[in-house]
């Protein structure tokens, strides 16, 4: 029997390369439903990218291509003055080389959620945001464009007919205009598994979230980020699986549309 509420558990994972190892990803894969995979820009590289879509087939995860800055020594998370232009060709490099893989083991390439820094500054560009969603329209038009609840990304996604995604974060703090509090600020994470949890069945359950500015704001849930790189990742992945499961809410990846 079905639940009026159905939300997609999604965490970025394939972030090890080299010598590099970071993450929890065969252990945290059967809690999330879809996966975000690092490109070799931020973070991952050719083997790392390979196994990863090898353990996302294993577990029936569905498969993200995750692009980002190319600044590994910042993981990603630093703003660069890039053009429109520029990300865009950033943006399709990273699809096609995951796509590749995917390809390679026999998969299908599911959405594409850019990362950290690029993520954010398309929260809030209209051009760049533009550019990215052209980007996953002209290499995988049937991809789901996974992006910040509201944002100029799904707004654009939206604009050329793309089939978008509005995620929402489980361990981050918002702002009263819906955007994430920044990562310099001492309140941006929350690393309480219990209030983590409380959050997301709120934001999937009633469309709002409270802001550090202490108002309820209105937000979308149709994917909810965990991240899974941090020390109790694991610990916090099950645990808001399983508060989800216990309020009757169907945990699922969306279904892409035929194009």
């Amino acid at each position: 029997m079905s639940t009026p509420f159905t939300v997609d558990l999604n965490c970025d994972l394939g972030e090890s390369f080299g010598a590099y190892y970071m993450g929890n990803d065969e252990q945290i894969l059967p809690f999330v439903t879809s996966a975000n995979i690092a490109c070799g820009f931020h973070a991952g590289d050719p083997s790392v990218m390979r196994k990863t879509v090898q353990l996302c087939l294993q577990h029936n995860v569905a498969i993200g291509a995750h692009p980002g800055l190319p600044d590994l020594v910042g993981f990603g998370r630093r703003e660069m003055a890039v053009s429109p232009a520029e990300a865009f060709d950033m943006v399709v490099y990273q699809i096609g080389a995951l796509m590749a893989f995917v390809q390679a083991e026999g998969g299908l390439l599911h959405h594409v959620k850019p990362h950290g820094a690029l993520y954010n500054m398309a929260a809030t560009n209209s051009a760049l945001a533009t550019a990215i969603a052209e980007a996953v329209y002209k290499v995988k038009p049937n991809a789901i464009l996974y992006g910040l609840a509201g944002s100029e990304l799904v707004k654009a996604g939206m604009k050329l007919g793309i089939q978008t995604a509005h995620e929402v974060f489980a361990d981050r703090t918002y702002q009263q205009n819906g955007t994430l509090t920044s990562r310099r600020q001492p309140d941006a994470l929350i690393t309480n598994q219990e209030q983590a949890a409380q959050q997301v069945v709120r934001m999937v359950k009633e469309g709002k979230v409270k802001s550090q500015q202490g108002q309820d704001v209105a937000i979308q849930a149709d994917t909810v980020c965990l991240h899974g790189d941090g020390p109790h990742a694991l610990a916090f992945a099950r645990h808001i699986r399983e508060v989800l499961q216990q309020e009757g809410i169907t945990l699922a990846a969306k279904t892409p549309k035929s194009r």
